[in-house]
């Protein structure tokens, strides 16, 4: 399949920017269905705001966050897969196992 270098127009900015061959064959490789829809400029600006490193992870509200964090109640340091909300106690996986155990006898 043969690809040529597309015109597109940015849907945060309004500016148009090339979609190239070489970033439609990719698409194509990766079997994604959508053209993108923003300029390098704004996709790097709405990264930055969003918070997600701009490594090839998954962003949006669906994206899977890791959070480096310690354990409310036994101490350990954990990873938790959601940002922690200031004030409310966070648990490893352990104790998080208990605690449900305990609610539910």
């Amino acid at each position: 399949m043969e690809f040529q270098d597309k015109l597109l127009k940015c849907i945060d900015c309004g500016d148009d920017f090339v979609f190239t061959a070489g970033e439609q064959l990719f698409f194509y490789d990766k079997q994604f269905k959508n053209e993108p829809k923003r300029c390098k400029t704004c996709k790097t600006k709405r990264v930055a705001v969003l918070g997600v490193p701009s490594s090839g992870v998954p962003s949006g509200p669906f994206a899977k966050v890791e959070t480096r964090t310690v354990c409310s109640h036994c101490g350990k340091e954990t990873t938790v897969p959601f940002r922690p909300t200031q004030g409310r106690p966070v648990f490893c996986r352990e104790c998080f196992q208990q605690r449900r155990q305990a609610a539910t006898a």
